[in-house]
């Protein structure tokens, strides 16, 4: 080949021959000056190929077109001038775009006026691929139309018959490939999930249905079963997740996901799905009304309980026994606070019938129909306060075998009775405050939150006021058991009384030992002189070990010899060696009038015969009516005395 030597031009008119064979070379064709690195002429296929103008080629380097290939460019390079011919498939020019071309190179060295040039042919091997493609497609055709028809149809037959299969199937089913990306969904999928086929197809769908778990937080894609099958081989099974539906709603799901092989390469996976929601509901219910039968039994068993203790420990009748104006006072404040849902607070000294005050208020409240919960906060060893008040869990600490209802939890729309409120520990107090104001508690050693309905009656005898100003109780929870103040009056302050609760104690069952003991003039006498410094407890006490000492019809009571002191101002107690204080004739009239009355309200109204009144004083029958109605009573008024 002749070249000009202002480029290489070719002259003569075999030259322009060979110029012309060049240009319509159908091998995309370059030649090369492999010393100056450049190009010196590229065939149209060539331009065509690289995506560059002939003129732009022409001033192109060699290296130009292999970027940090130059090694492999250099090997080849020198194998074609070596041996005169080679082949390579390693370089990888670039097309004017950037991107790199897979390509065959095929070298033949060319010498030229004491130069030695390449031929550089370039196939390109992705259309060669097509072309053996097209050449096999021509192979079968030329076998024979029909057997290709023939094996077109049955093709199309397994076709149809997995569209059937899929289209009538109840569950879901779709598949993804190995890279996660949808292949086919089928119509029960299209239902339950909201989306259509096409608007999944060739998608990732665990970014669309499957991104999140029940509760909202994010599923990553490589903790999905799903996706799990297609990279370990294995069937999963899973029950209890959701997929998401185009609406955003979540459908409660247990799906299979199932690998699926080509030549023993897994290549991606089938699922199969269905909706549990109901089911799961269903399940929900049951699981919510057992957990709720279970907590109704546990509270009814812990109420049983609790009334069984309370019917062993129970001392005084629920009643309140008196006439006296302290009594009445006491009445009516509880006539009054009964329908609210204030907190009471009842002070008092022991054995006064602080209890009995708060039964009253509850059973006159419309929480009459719920329990009265009771809780002896003197009882209650320090560390088990807050169990006893709001309950614990298994586990929570040492000996927690199973949960346990709190007593709060316990008088849930009833009313809780906190005796001896002044015992509870501090720490503790700011807890109680929380319930009081919100009602809200948690168990101990639960994170869950309960809410409680509760009627708070607290009683105590200790001055509140000064422990608040000493610091040992908290001064807002004073305030907040404070609403309502009633004090639980001595018995020394309503001696009228005395008598009718001597009665009523001499009468109980617990007294029964021996029949037909009554009260005489005497044994009232010194019961009303008596300061009774434990107040109706002593009471009740003294009428029973008289009872139990009684001979021959009469009662032996057990009372110091001289009456107990009486409160002086400034809270300090006179000595026993003191002289008992003398009566004055109105306080005899009134001791009197008080015997009296309890002799007739235990003989209901009956002033004559073996059982009337005169005979349970041990006086005529003439003289007592003569002194009843000196003293205004009357057997018929007498029926209605003694307030239960």
């Amino acid at each position: 080949m002749e070249f000009a030597s202002d480029g290489f031009a070719p002259a003569g008119r075999e030259a322009d021959l060979r110029t012309l064979a060049f240009d319509y070379l159908v091998e995309p064709t370059l030649l090369l000056d492999p010393q100056a690195d450049r190009i010196v002429d590229a065939n149209p296929a060539a331009c065509t190929l690289l995506g560059y103008d002939r003129a732009l080629l022409r001033e192109t380097k060699i290296s130009a077109l292999h970027a940090e290939q130059m090694p492999a460019l250099i090997v080849f390079t020198e194998a074609v001038l070596e041996k005169g011919s080679w082949w390579t498939d390693a370089l990888t020019p670039r097309h004017a775009t950037g991107q790199q071309l897979r390509l065959e190179y095929s070298g033949s060295r060319l010498p030229h006026e004491g130069r030695m040039l390449m031929l550089l042919g370039m196939s390109d091997l992705e259309q060669r691929r097509r072309r053996y493609v097209d050449a096999t497609a021509e192979d079968h055709m030329r076998s024979g139309l029909e057997a290709w028809q023939r094996v077109e149809r049955v093709f199309q037959d397994i076709e149809r018959e997995n569209q059937l299969i899929l289209r009538a199937a109840g569950e879901g089913i779709y598949g993804v490939n190995a890279e996660g990306k949808t292949t086919f969904v089928n119509p029960a999928a299209e239902r339950m999930l909201g989306w259509a086929a096409e608007e999944l197809v060739g998608k990732e769908i665990h970014g669309i249905v499957h991104h999140s778990y029940p509760d909202g937080t994010h599923y990553p894609d490589h903790d999905c079963p799903i996706y799990g099958a297609f990279r370990d081989g294995a069937v999963h099974t899973v029950d209890g997740e959701v997929f998401w539906r185009k609406d955003g709603t979540p459908v409660w799901v247990e799906y299979t996901s199932t690998p699926i092989r080509d030549r023993g390469v897994v290549v991606g996976a089938v699922i199969v799905f269905r909706d549990v929601s109901q089911r799961r509901e269903a399940d929900e219910k049951l699981h919510a009304a057992l957990a709720e039968v279970d907590r109704l039994r546990e509270r009814l068993e812990l109420e049983n309980a609790y009334l069984q203790e309370e019917i062993r420990i129970e001392t005084n009748p629920r009643g309140i026994i008196g006439q006296s104006e302290a009594i009445q006072k006491t009445l009516r404040q509880v006539k009054l606070v009964a329908p609210a849902t204030a907190a009471v607070m009842i002070s008092g000294e022991s054995g006064t019938g602080k209890e009995l005050i708060a039964r009253a208020i509850h059973e006159a409240s419309q929480r009459r129909d719920r329990p009265l919960i009771r809780v002896n906060c003197a009882a209650i060893p320090r560390e088990l306060f807050e169990s006893e008040f709001f309950g614990h869990v298994r586990g929570a600490f040492t000996g927690a075998l199973r949960d346990r209802i709190g007593r709060f939890e316990l008088a849930d729309g009833g009313t809780l009775f906190l005796d001896e409120v002044g015992e509870i520990p501090l720490e503790l107090q700011g807890k109680l405050l929380r319930v009081l104001q919100e009602g809200n508690f948690e168990r101990v050693g639960e994170e869950r939150t309960r809410t409680v309905d509760v009627r708070l009656i607290a009683a105590t005898n200790r001055d509140l006021k000064q422990e608040v100003q000493r610091g040992r109780f908290r001064e807002d929870l004073y305030f907040r058991l404070n609403v309502f103040p009633i004090e639980s009056v001595p018995l020394r302050e309503r001696r009228e009384d005395i008598p009718l609760l001597a009665q009523h104690f001499l009468m109980s069952e617990r007294a029964e030992p021996k029949s037909g003991l009554r009260l005489s003039e005497g044994d009232v006498r010194r019961l009303s002189r008596y300061d009774w410094p434990g107040n109706v407890r002593e009471l009740q006490n003294v009428i029973e070990r008289a009872a139990i000492l009684a001979q021959n019809g009469r009662l032996r009571i057990d009372l110091p010899d001289t009456p107990g002191p009486k409160p002086v101002p400034g809270g300090e107690r006179q000595s026993s060696d003191e002289r008992p204080a003398v009566m004055t004739s109105a306080e005899l009239r009134d001791l009197e009038r008080s015997n009296i009355l309890a002799a007739l309200t235990a003989c209901n109204g009956k002033v004559f015969g073996a059982n009337g009144a005169a005979a349970m004083l041990d006086v005529k029958p003439t003289t007592l009516a003569s002194r009843m109605k000196a003293l205004g009573l009357a057997p018929a008024r007498v029926r209605q005395a003694g307030l239960q």
